[in-house]
């Protein structure tokens, strides 16, 4: 296992079109391995926008495209990347984080469990199972957005070994909401004081078409005890980067939970070995 991982966190534009954000991938992936980086953490929906007017009209064979062109720039650049799109199902949209290989090989998919925001609740569902995955053999998790509202939907895996969160997100609301998430902290909540575990979070800026709405910026990745490595500003698009000493990331304070209280400990050990033997499932 690394004892160190390089990670990029790039920040995008939320609501523009497939064609530029598949661009803009590919550019800040490169630029993300010429720099080093063995992980490069997209923002939540960055291939098909997270703009619903927009994205419900996507030929799904064009979304699948750009997916595959982003794994194949995985490949040639010998990278992980984590990428996002929000995919037509059978019934209703899927919010899908997917771990593509340096290989360019799709190995994990995550659907968002909790639904954000009119549009998202009105389109999509919400995946059944956590994320627990591998990453040069250091255990990961993944939350989008919305989930990291949510401190078991991480804590577990955390309990599981996970020492990484990836945390892909589009806070995008109201103008006056997020002045408001930035002011307070809401829009991310750095997870290592409650875990201690790495946070590596990509979120986007920018305003919707018809400029009602926009997004918070501040993308970041934090050690475990909550300390910066590196942030990102409120409005433009740019890529952070930082070393994770993966020694640092030992689950202190999720292992505690697992340990006490004594009447707790059978119900985490179901709920973890749950998460486990569902870990591989292709959510559809």
């Amino acid at each position: 296992m690394a004892k160190t991982l390089q990670v990029s966190c790039v920040q995008m534009h939320w609501a523009t079109g497939i064609q530029r954000n598949l661009e803009r991938t590919l550019d800040a992936m490169e630029r993300a391995a010429r720099e080093g980086s063995r992980v490069v953490l997209l923002p939540e929906a960055n291939l098909t926008s997270y703009y619903f007017p927009y994205l419900v009209e996507l030929d799904p064979a064009a979304v699948e495209a750009a997916l595959a062109k982003t794994c194949a720039a995985a490949r040639g650049l010998g990278v992980w990347a984590i990428a996002g799109t929000i995919r037509k199902t059978h019934d209703r949209f899927l919010n899908l984080a997917h771990v593509i290989s340096p290989a360019g090989e799709i190995v994990h998919e995550y659907a968002k469990v909790h639904m954000a925001g009119r549009d998202e609740k009105r389109y999509c569902r919400g995946g059944d199972k956590l994320s627990l995955f591998e990453i040069d053999g250091v255990q990961c998790t993944l939350v989008i957005c919305r989930d990291g509202r949510h401190p078991e939907l991480y804590r577990i895996p955390a309990m599981a070994g996970a020492q990484i969160l990836f945390h892909p997100s589009c806070s995008s609301d109201e103008i006056e909401a997020v002045a408001w998430k930035r002011v307070s902290g809401r829009a991310q909540q750095p997870v290592g004081p409650n875990s201690k575990m790495f946070h590596c979070v990509a979120n986007t800026v920018g305003q919707s078409p018809d400029g009602l709405q926009t997004s918070s910026g501040a993308s970041f990745i934090r050690e475990p005890n909550g300390i910066p490595l590196a942030e990102a500003g409120y409005y433009q698009e740019e890529t952070i980067t930082a070393v994770l000493d993966l020694a640092r990331a030992d689950r202190a304070y999720a292992l505690d939970s697992l340990a006490n209280p004594p009447f707790l400990r059978e119900h985490w050990r179901t709920m973890i070995d749950a998460v486990v033997a569902r870990k591989d499932m292709k959510p559809e």
